[in-house]
């Protein structure tokens, strides 16, 4: 990883505005109450009587065997970070189900935001995808802090391969994230993170993920605030505009 913050200023590097939904981005979204039967019959919805809140179904253009998208919310809503605690909490909730029905392999449950991240719906949702196996385990926890409460903690990683990249992870390490209390308190930290970041550097682009592991579990943070090129994607040298610290100092000192 290279701190580069010069790079933040080459051509190119300035990304669009967010316009504000279109009638035909809300007439299409099947994602939205009252447009169910634009998806494929629900494998989850949440709560179980009266209106949903949450909706689990299989993804229509599947890149795995197995891969379900979760809505987040039947309003239009584009972000994570404008949901309620009580959605959040009905999100962490069909993970788990959706873990404790499909046990076999790796569970892979991410968010993607914005063209840029590979979201092909504005909608806000995540993804949830069977994996033969799991990846090997995160770096240990060595980075900036930004926030701690509640048995959790956030930080930017020292080796950050974005700016404000950032992780989520319970405090006393735990070895399953889909069968963690700390789970939904997990998805509100992340939401105010994604938050205060917005509140300063507007609508990002991100991905987002539960890095389930043995060793530890963390959800992981990853704005789309540069363009992966060839350096990146074939040495693996990932070029930061923006040093750790800075990014963590900014987090920490935005309200959201």
């Amino acid at each position: 990883m290279a701190i580069a913050p010069a790079r933040a200023d080459r051509p190119g590097a300035a990304r669009p505005a967010l316009e504000e939904p279109s009638p035909e981005e809300l007439a299409s979204c099947p994602f939205c109450a009252g447009h169910e039967d634009m998806t494929p019959p629900q494998t989850l919805v949440l709560p179980a009587k009266g209106d949903w809140e949450v909706r689990v179904v299989p993804n229509l253009y599947p890149a795995l065997d197995r891969q379900e998208v979760v809505v987040h919310s039947p309003e239009h809503v584009r972000s994570i970070a404008e949901l309620r605690d009580n959605s959040l909490d009905l999100v962490a909730e069909a993970w788990r189900r959706r873990r404790q029905a499909e046990p076999a392999g790796y569970l892979h449950a991410l968010v993607n935001e914005g063209r840029e991240a590979g979201a092909s719906r504005p909608h806000t949702h995540s993804q949830l995808g069977w994996l033969p196996s799991g990846p090997g385990p995160e770096p240990d926890r060595n980075g900036e802090v930004i926030l701690e409460r509640d048995g959790l903690i956030a930080w930017c990683p020292h080796v950050s391969r974005m700016p404000y990249e950032s992780a989520v992870a319970p405090v006393s390490g735990e070895p399953d994230g889909f069968g963690s209390d700390l789970l939904a308190p997990a998805l509100h930290m992340l939401a105010e993170l994604v938050r205060r970041l917005r509140a300063l550097e507007g609508p990002v682009p991100l991905n987002a993920w539960l890095h389930n592991h043995e060793r530890g579990w963390r959800l992981v943070l990853f704005p789309r605030l540069s363009i992966l090129a060839g350096l990146e994607l074939g040495a693996g040298v990932y070029v930061n505009a923006l040093a750790p610290e800075e990014a963590a100092a900014r987090l920490r000192n935005e309200s959201s």
